[in-house]
């Protein structure tokens, strides 16, 4: 690596090229391909240059993101440059390694230009790239002699350090040899798996997501809900945040992404301006998708609330159900919201939704998958223009009980009974609703039958179905807090 360091003021930059003590190198630290094109580059003389040229750059809009760090290093005396890169081939199905003899910008077009220049190979994940692998690859480019051996040397470390950090791509490009016979990597980049993010705290990846911008903080919210939670998929992306007066702005929620597409392709087609982006599959638990519904809500402008997806069958649609009702009754749900679930238990789901209207202040129809996302989407444009929001509104909160009664869930969620008024309900319905049956009779109260501990780790799947369906049959004595962090604070 070439000498220098990072500089996010011009006092910074103007220091390290002093230190350098030779002609530098300015880069611009930008999440984007061809910074030469862009004029991101600069190449120095002095200190004061490296000053202006960090002054030039700083602050400078790069697609949606801002310029604020530069990179000073030195610049080098470069005889040849070379590509080195690493990509996960989804028709090899496995990591391919790929040599140019060749390299800066352009690498996709000198492969297509000039096949010749460019040798790649299939690694065996299981052994890694080998020594003389690595030879073979140089010597198809009419590499020899002692380059042939830094360079396959070289690339085997290259590739040991991809794997380490669970690459899905990376490229050193260019990888220049210098005049004193060095080989030095002059640019590199890497791009690591998401769902392996959680492996490299080290690398300070705040947000596990391919954006173009830097993410909003309910984006920020919404990701430590999905990174702590292996349970389903959330999957939550702001579109918009600045609506004229007179648009209609629509908190969407899907369920697979096919459907979401052609439910969201409904709404803008009657003129709806969609505020999010939302995607709960994979059979998400009850309490993800109360999550979820709480994220979406608390944008501070939707006029109203829609859920539209896949049939789907891995996924119980009671569960997503008795999400969204407790996160309408928490919320207080005030915009009409349409509810259009597919699959397994769309009957009981549907039943469960429509029961709750008059525990919240906005109407809530629900539909299954015979009905059209365009029928659905025409009934959610009724109730907007039919329904005059409540002046306020209260949110829900945890009521105070007199013979409390509780244990903790897995995701850092706590369950609450009152034994005081659970001691008179004649139904029980706590008891029959619980999914996973953890819950017993002991006298005229419910209790668990397994350990705090078991509940703890796992037992409670946090369906919900106790307090939705204590409050709606019960005698409303039982409450569940699931916290989001950064939400409720």
């Amino acid at each position: 690596m070439p000498r220098g360091g990072a500089a996010s003021d011009v006092n910074t930059a103007r220091q390290l090229a002093e230190s350098l003590g030779v002609p530098a190198v300015v880069k611009a630290q930008a999440w984007v391909t061809s910074r030469a094109a862009k004029k991101l580059i600069h190449f120095v003389e002095t200190p004061d240059d490296a000053a202006q040229a960090a002054n030039a750059l700083l602050g400078q809009p790069v697609g949606n993101f801002n310029v604020d760090t530069v990179l000073v290093e030195e610049r080098l005396p470069v005889e040849r440059e070379f590509y080195l890169g690493l990509i996960v081939d989804d028709r090899e199905r496995r990591p391919v390694v790929i040599l140019s003899s060749v390299g800066g910008s352009g690498i996709e077009e000198i492969a297509r230009e000039h096949p010749d220049r460019v040798a790649s190979l299939p690694v065996d994940i299981r052994k890694g790239l080998q020594d003389f692998e690595a030879r073979d690859l140089a010597r198809r480019l009419g590499i020899q002699g002692k380059l042939l051996l830094a360079l396959s040397n070289l690339m085997v470390k290259f590739y040991d350090v991809a794997r380490s950090y669970d690459a899905r791509s990376a490229e050193i490009n260019p990888l220049a040899l210098t005049t004193d016979g060095k080989l030095v990597a002059l640019d590199c980049r890497i791009t690591v798996d998401d769902y392996a993010v959680f492996r490299h705290p080290d690398l300070g990846i705040e947000i596990a997501r391919e954006m173009d911008r830097p993410p909003t903080e309910l984006e920020r919210i919404a990701w430590n809900v999905e990174k702590n939670d292996y349970r389903g998929t959330f999957y939550f992306l702001q579109l918009e945040s600045e609506f004229r007066p007179e648009d209609r702005v629509v908190g969407f929620h899907g369920s697979g992404g096919g459907g979401s597409m052609m439910n969201m392709d409904a709404l803008l087609a009657r003129g709806f301006k969609i505020a999010n982006f939302v995607d709960t599959s994979g059979n998400p638990p009850a309490s993800k998708v109360y999550r979820a519904a709480r994220i979406i809500l608390s944008q501070p402008r939707v006029d109203a609330y829609y859920m539209g997806g896949s049939g789907v069958a891995s996924q119980e649609q009671f569960h997503s159900a008795r999400g969204l009702v407790k996160a309408f009754m928490d919320a207080q749900l005030n915009v009409p919201a349409v509810i259009r679930v597919g699959g397994n238990g769309e009957e009981q789901a549907i039943e469960i939704l429509e029961r709750a209207n008059g525990a919240f202040p906005g109407p809530v129809e629900a539909y299954g998958r015979d009905d059209s996302p365009e029928f659905c989407v025409e009934r959610l444009v009724k109730l907007v223009e039919n329904y005059t929001p409540a002046e306020t509104v209260t949110p829900r909160e945890a009521p105070p009980m007199a013979e409390p009664y509780t244990f903790e869930t897995i995701s850092g969620g706590t369950v609450a009974y009152d034994h005081a008024l659970c001691a008179h309900c004649e139904t029980k319905a706590c008891i029959k609703a619980c999914v996973p049956q953890i819950l017993s009779l002991d006298g005229e109260v419910p209790v668990l039958n397994i350990t705090r501990e078991e509940a703890k780790r796992g037992g409670c799947i946090e369906c919900l179905a106790c307090e939705v369906e204590c409050y709606f049959q019960g005698n409303k004595g039982g409450y569940i807090t699931l916290p989001v962090p950064g939400l409720d604070e």
